[in-house]
C-alpha cells in the first residue's frame, strides 16, 4: 500500500509560495514599466491612421511615425511656450482661491435653504486651509519650467512612452509577424483578427476622444474668456477633457467646477456656463461626434463608467484615460467571436 509523501507535498507548497512571492514582487517592481508599455501601445495604435496615411503615399513607416511624434512634440512645446505661464499662474490662483469658493457656496446654501453650515469647519475638514494649499500654489506659480524641474520623473516616463510608441508603430508589421510566428497556423488568423480589431477600435476611440476633447476645450476656454470667468484657460481644458474621457459624470464635472469658481465673483456667470454647456453638448452630439467617431464603437454608459473606475483602481489616475479604449477593444473582440442567440418570447421587445 502506497503511503502519501507529506514531505514532497510540503516542499511543493513551499516552492509554490516562494514562486508566488517572487512573481508578486516582480510584478510590483515592473508595474511602472508595464504601465509605460501599455501607454506606448495605446499611443502607437492612436498614431496608426496618420502613419498609414504616410505609408500609403510611399513613405516608410518609421518616417511616418517619426513625423507624427515630432509633430506632437512641436505642438506641446508651442502650446506651453504660449500658454504655459498663463495656465499655471491661473492654476495657482485657483488653488489659492479654493477656501473662498467653499465659503461662498456654504454662505449661499445657508441663506437660500436656511441652513447653519459652518464654512470654516468645512474648509478645515477638507484640508483647504492656507497652510496646506500654500506649497501647492507656490509650486504652480513657478510656471511651466519650474514645474518641469520638479517633475523630472514624469518627463523621463513621457520620453520612454514616446520611444516605445515610435518603435511599436514603426515596427508594427514585424511585431505582429513575430508574435504570430509563435502560434499555430489556425491560431494565427484569430490573432490577426484580434490585432486588427484592437487597433481599429481602441485606436479609433483614442483619436476621436482627443479630437473632440481639443475642440471642446478650445470652445469652452474661448467662451469663458469672453464672459470674463476667472481661470478661464485651465477651466476650459478641464471641461473639455473630463467631458470626453469620463463618461456620464464627466460633462457634469466639467460644468460644476467652473461654475463653483464663478459663483463668488458673479453668480450670473453660472447660468451662462450651464447654458453654453447645454448648447455645446447638443452640437457635439448631433454634429461633431457622428463625424469624428465614425470608426469607433459606442459603449453602454454604465459599462464605460465602470471601465473608468476599474482603470483608476488598477492603474491610478491614468487608468481613467486608458480604461475605456481597452474595454472597447475587448468588447469588439467578444462581439466578433461571441455567439448570440435568439430571444425567447418572454424576452422580446413589445
Amino acid at each position: 500500500m502506497n503511503t502519501f509523501d507529506w514531505r514532497k507535498l510540503g516542499l511543493l507548497a513551499v516552492a509554490l509560495f516562494a514562486a508566488y512571492q517572487i512573481g508578486s514582487t516582480m510584478l510590483l517592481s515592473l508595474n511602472g514599466f508595464l504601465m509605460i508599455l501599455l501607454l506606448a501601445w495605446l499611443f502607437s495604435i492612436a498614431m496608426e491612421p496618420a502613419v498609414s496615411w504616410f505609408e500609403e503615399r510611399g513613405f516608410k513607416r518609421g518616417l511616418g511615425a517619426g513625423v507624427v511624434i515630432l509633430g506632437l512634440l512641436a505642438f506641446l512645446i508651442t502650446f506651453f511656450a504660449t500658454f504655459g505661464g498663463l495656465m499655471f499662474s491661473q492654476l495657482s490662483q485657483a488653488v489659492a482661491a479654493l477656501p473662498d469658493v467653499v465659503i461662498s457656496v456654504t454662505q449661499w446654501l445657508n441663506q437660500t435653504f436656511a441652513l447653519s453650515i459652518d464654512s470654516q469647519e468645512v474648509v478645515s475638514s477638507l484640508n483647504l486651509d492656507s497652510t496646506s494649499l500654500a506649497p501647492i500654489a507656490a509650486s504652480l506659480a513657478g510656471g511651466f519650467f519650474a514645474l518641469v524641474t520638479g517633475l523630472l520623473t514624469f518627463l523621463v516616463n513621457f520620453s520612454t512612452v514616446l520611444v516605445f510608441a515610435f518603435y511599436l508603430s514603426a515596427e508594427a508589421p514585424n511585431v505582429r509577424r513575430g508574435i504570430a510566428s509563435w502560434l499555430s497556423p489556425d491560431k494565427q488568423s484569430i490573432f490577426i483578427t484580434v490585432w486588427d480589431i484592437a487597433v481599429k477600435k481602441a485606436g479609433g476611440f483614442v483619436v476621436s476622444r482627443v479630437v473632440l476633447a481639443s475642440i471642446s476645450a478650445v470652445a469652452h476656454a474661448a467662451f469663458y474668456y469672453m464672459i470674463g470667468i476667472p481661470y478661464w484657460l485651465p477651466m476650459g481644458i478641464f471641461a473639455g477633457v473630463t467631458a470626453q474621457f469620463i463618461p456620464t459624470i464627466g460633462t457634469y464635472l466639467g460644468v460644476a467646477v467652473p461654475a463653483l469658481f464663478s459663483f463668488g465673483p458673479d453668480p450670473l456667470d453660472v447660468v451662462w456656463i450651464i447654458l453654453f454647456a447645454t448648447v455645446f453638448q447638443q452640437i457635439e452630439n448631433y454634429i461633431l461626434s457622428p463625424r469624428v467617431s465614425r470608426a469607433t464603437m459606442d459603449l453602454h454608459p454604465a459599462l464605460a463608467l465602470a471601465a473608468v473606475f476599474i482603470g483608476v483602481a488598477i492603474f491610478g489616475p491614468i487608468g481613467a484615460l486608458i480604461g475605456i479604449p481597452i474595454v472597447a477593444a475587448v468588447i469588439a473582440v467578444l462581439g466578433t467571436y461571441g455567439q448570440r442567440h435568439d430571444l425567447i418570447d418572454g424576452l422580446t421587445a413589445d
